[in-house]
């Protein structure tokens, strides 16, 4: 794509190497082909074998598959992430420069495993295969465990703590091994604290851990090994049969001609794009390559335009059909199928995307951006007729989960189907090759999620165990109650609290982790004040997401910054403004009886009337945000509109007529302000000619 002026350093590096540094979950290694090749041959055939598992369940049961899945994604984990301490990636924009390569730990030299990664990949394959080779008796002796049992078990935990640090850094580690002193000295606590428990000795916590259904084999791995793998299965599939790249395509021909069509363009891209990486951190980095040139020739900022980049990415893993790997967890722990989880989604997804686009329309006027156009002319129609068949596995999956069918066959019969509709498409048909890639990619992009489910299995363990989790509601509550008696009040401040609970939480630790965690520890104190457990797991799940784009970490605004060369700090705030009614609207369908029907569960009118409501007080939050009605805002009329959107949230008669009340307040002062002005003559980007762009396309 030819631009006008040179590219900045950051723009010179590559999609990847930018994923690799901002995001959570990604391999950091570039191993050379001697490695590269067995690693994918392994990953390939276990991708394979979970295939095969989903329609011939092994005899045994699904611990004996765990077993299998984990001995083969552990020890790969040591070979394909380093164990080079790393900085955070928030540091890097402030740390690059000329010894900014050594500064972040990364060798200089080749990036293959050395013999001591080796030997733990050997030690994590023992350890996994060992209760294979009689697994009926060790689980029978799960209660006297024999001595080699809690060896084995201890170099279990110790080995998913250091693939847990290298893929995520050592904060969850951390967390893990503080619940694991709690574990074992917690019978040391005085009888009378609430925290206190009867304790653990080292065989039972290694019994619990390695030889049961919890611990390091509970609930997180079972996703991970059966429902997420074969989502990014699934992902890899759609980019290398092209639907990355049409997706993109469509996006720059459906939004086009009016200066706020940029803007639009990245919205609904990475919406789409999110369908296939499943990261927002990866969907910003892989839009921004594309979409950066289109933002800046229309007049954004750099900042601005990183904050849209990662705005429309982490909206990806908000919204169906694919949501974030977390999804899968809630419906787990809900046991419901997923296809409700997405339905719970749906309505809180459009409030999100409605918030972007209102922000996108207001700048496009604040800032007189002026519109792009395509070189080359292909029309959306065009377009959708020739290659809207990538549409269709996203459909089924859908369409397959309501006829009944379990979510994890449902995927794979839309990967099939993805499989099939990609030989319509000479440039990217999937060729021997390009199976076996996407099949190498799905179960490597799973290795740091295995890594991460497998540690936080051991906190929801400890917690459970311990009844950690009922402790530490009590005192949530109890805190909250410090401020007053009234059930409303402390039913608000116990949100409060959890929300920011939730929020510093994901600072530090990957989503999928952030999750599980506060699920276990923070969604007892919502539910012991009345708060159905579908709305508390909504609740986290959006406020872990959420973490991505919140200062002053925002790994995914980080990354943009990478690509537009703005401020870091000042694109996670330009982020935080697009992305703010994803933070409010979790409140309104906890804190009142009316707002859960946001999430789908009440009759057909009560979900209209409170999404239309909503929608207002978004639209209320955006002029706030924005400083924009029908023209340029004042402080007085954008604090009315911010009053508007907090009592419109709440969704109660009273509360919603003071927010009507509060926002036609604050357009009559607007409309008497504006008549009382002289009108001046616009200068909009309408009157300049359009700026010509070749259209985007994503890397075959």
């Amino acid at each position: 794509m030819s631009m006008a002026t040179a590219p900045t350093e950051p723009q010179q590096r590559t999609a990847e190497d930018l994923v690799a540094e901002f995001d959570q979950e990604r391999p950091a290694r570039k191993l050379s082909p001697r490695v590269s090749v067995p690693v994918s041959l392994a990953c390939a055939a276990l991708s394979v074998f979970v295939l095969y598992a989903i329609f011939f369940p092994l005899a045994k049961g699904s611990q004996y598959y765990l077993t299998i899945f984990l001995a083969a994604t552990l020890p790969l984990v040591f070979l394909t992430y380093r164990g080079t301490v790393r900085v955070p990636a928030v540091l890097l924009p402030w740390l690059r420069g000329a010894d900014a390569h050594k500064e972040t730990g990364k060798p200089a030299r080749r990036d293959d495993p050395g013999w001591f990664d080796w030997l733990l990949a050997a030690a994590a394959l023992a350890v996994c295969v060992y209760p294979l080779l009689e697994f009926d008796p060790f689980i029978e002796r799960r209660q006297l465990p024999s001595s080699l049992d809690v060896l084995a078990g201890i170099v279990l935990i110790v080995l998913v703590l250091e693939a847990c640090r290298r893929t995520t850094g050592w904060v969850l580690p951390a967390f893990c091994a503080a619940f694991l002193l709690y574990a074992y000295y917690g019978g040391l606590l005085p009888s009378d604290w609430s925290l206190a428990h009867g304790g653990f000795d080292i065989d039972a916590i290694a019994a619990h851990f390695f030889m049961g259904t919890d611990g390091v084999y509970g609930v997180p791995l079972n996703v991970a090994g059966t429902y997420i793998v074969l989502f990014t299965i699934f992902g890899a599939v759609l980019d290398i049969s092209g639907a990355g790249k049409f997706f993109i395509d469509l996006s720059f021909a459906a939004f086009r001609g009016s200066r706020s069509a940029p803007g639009r363009t990245v919205t609904a891209a990475g919406f789409l794009l999110g369908t296939v990486s499943g990261s927002g951190t990866a969907t910003a980095v892989s839009l921004g390559s594309v979409a950066w040139p289109v933002l800046r020739r229309a007049g954004y900022g750099k900042e601005q335009g990183g904050g849209v980049l990662a705005a429309a990415g982490i909206g990806a893993i908000l919204s169906p059909p694919t949501l974030g790997a977390a999804a899968f967890i809630i419906a787990e722990y809900l046991r419901e199928s997923y296809l409700t989880v997405l339905l719970y989604a749906l309505v809180p997804t459009l409030l999100y995307y409605l918030g972007i686009l209102l922000a996108v329309e207001i700048d496009a006027r604040k800032q007189q951006t002026q519109p792009v156009v395509g070189e080359k002319s292909t029309s959306a129609l065009r377009l959708l007729g020739r290659f809207g068949y990538h549409f269709l596995p996203l459909f089924m999956i859908i369409g397959f989960m309501a006829a009944g069918l379990p979510p994890f066959k449902a995927v794979v019969y839309a990967t099939a189907l993805q499989f099939l509709l990609s030989f319509l498409d000479p440039e990217h048909r999937m060729t021997p090759r390009r199976l076996y890639a996407a099949l190498a990619e799905g179960c490597r992009s799973v290795l740091p999620v295995v890594a991460t489910c497998a540690a936080a299995g051991i906190i929801v363990a400890v917690v459970t165990q311990t009844g950690l989790g009922l402790s530490l509601a009590s005192v949530i509550v109890d805190a909250a109650g410090l401020f007053g008696d009234d059930k409303t009040v402390v039913l608000v401040l116990t949100v409060f609290f959890a929300a920011v609970s939730v929020s510093i939480l994901g600072l530090a630790v990957p989503v999928t982790a952030s999750f599980i965690i506060a699920a276990v520890i923070i969604a007892p104190a919502l539910l012991s004040l009345g708060v159905a457990t579908h709305e508390a797991y909504m609740f986290i799940f959006y406020y872990a997401v959420l973490s991505e784009v919140s200062p002053p970490t925002a790994l995914a605004a980080a990354a943009a910054a990478a690509i537009t060369g703005g401020n870091p700090m000042r694109t996670m705030m330009a982020t935080w403004k697009y992305s703010l009614p994803a933070f409010l609207v979790p409140f309104a369908f906890v804190l009142t009886d009316n707002g859960s029907q946001l999430l789908g569960t009440g009759s057909l009118v009560g979900i209209v009337w409170t999404t239309a409501i909503s929608a207002l007080a978004v639209a209320a939050l955006a002029a706030a945000t924005g400083g924009w009605l029908l023209g340029p805002a004042r402080r007085v009329e954008r604090a009315l509109c911010a009053v508007a959107a907090l009592c419109l949230l709440y969704l109660e008669p009273v509360a919603i007529a003071a927010g009507v009340v509060a926002l036609v307040l604050a357009l009559g002062i607007h409309l008497v302000r504006r008549r009382q002005q002289t009108p001046a003559v616009p200068t909009t980007g309408e009157n300049r000619p359009a700026e010509t762009i070749t259209e985007g396309h994503l890397p075959s």
